[in-house]
């Protein structure tokens, strides 16, 4: 990762911040379930145009968050939430398919979240990062290493799953990974221009709607909203189109390759990003998100991370072409 790539690591760490040996390719076999199956819990969206990207002040110009540009889309089938712990154990079950994070051994987890006995024995810091713990043996069903589990979070997002691991549910599942701009089109949930998908008040009438640090960052977070860590994926009222979620949380993989190029004048129909790249596309902000340091909780914020790299808020949701 170059010097004009890196992202606020309270975001997602990526695994080039360490030297990896590379993988091999999982030889698990994927058998598809029925497509028409998979969509008959989805929610389907009729496409259009509407305004993509943002100029607010809160933003992040150099995320390549503007201009504001005009889209359309075709219409599609959107997950309603963020895939579960219950629904990837699921896949599992069924394919034997084995994430990177437990193929590479190890993956990041927030250091407030790693045990005592864990963090002497099984991590070990990220030079300058304080706030991240590489945690040998930490994965979507031990999300903490050694001694976690979830079995108490079943319904809670699948966490420490690469862009390559989502692909391949997607794929299993008769799906696949949103676009950059159906995810934006449908977390906006029908609103035009607004900073969250309910408006432009992170808290209307005082009323906490989405799951991010409250606190003084990365040391305490008093959790004032409900959470500290992932919530159930329907914590919160959904937006205008029935979606759960799409801001705070957990980071959510999207098909596009990064770029920070802007986006070229006119209108766009079924945009799928850049040709070439070298990390993946993540929306909606996480957990961690705060406004002193990573303010990207907002519905037209965007960052990256590098296609096998896993953490512990890092999660997607699956489309489906209609």
């Amino acid at each position: 990762m170059n010097e004009t790539e890196r992202r606020p690591s309270c975001c997602s760490m990526s695994r080039e911040t360490l030297t990896v040996t590379a993988i091999v390719e999982n030889d698990a076999h994927l058998h598809t379930v029925a497509g028409h199956a998979a969509k008959e819990s989805m929610i389907h969206l009729p496409g259009g145009s509407f305004l993509m990207g943002t100029e607010d002040a809160e933003g992040f110009p150099d995320d390549g968050e503007g201009p504001i540009r005009e889209v359309e889309l075709s219409p599609f089938y959107i997950d309603s939430c963020t895939v579960t712990n219950a629904e990837f154990a699921e896949f599992v079950s069924r394919t034997g398919y084995v994430t990177e994070a437990e193929r590479f051994g190890w993956s990041y987890v927030f250091h407030l979240f790693v045990p005592e006995r864990v963090r002497a024995s099984d991590s070990r810091l990220v030079p300058g990062l304080p706030w991240w713990l590489v945690v040998n043996g930490a994965s979507w069903h031990r999300p903490e290493g050694a001694g976690s589990s979830i079995e108490a979070r079943l319904d809670h997002p699948v966490i420490h799953i690469s862009w390559h691991d989502a692909h391949r549910y997607a794929e299993w599942s008769g799906k696949r990974l949103p676009t950059e701009a159906e995810w934006e089109y449908a977390a906006r949930g029908g609103l035009v221009q607004k900073r969250y998908p309910w408006g432009d008040l992170l808290k209307p009438g005082g009323e906490h709607r989405c799951n991010i640090w409250q606190g003084k960052f990365p040391d305490k977070d008093n959790a004032s909203d409900g959470y500290a860590g992932t919530a159930p994926v329907r914590s919160f009222p959904p937006n205008g189109y029935g979606l759960y979620q799409t801001v705070g949380n957990v980071w959510e993989w999207c098909s596009d390759l990064f770029s920070r190029v802007p986006a070229a004048p006119g209108r766009a129909k079924n945009p799928k990003g850049p040709r070439t790249g070298s990390s993946r596309v993540m929306r909606g902000g996480s957990y961690l998100c705060h406004t002193s340091y990573c303010n990207r909780y907002r519905v037209a914020a965007r960052s990256s991370n590098t296609a096998d790299s896993s953490t512990g808020n890092l999660g997607f949701r699956c489309a489906a072409d209609a």
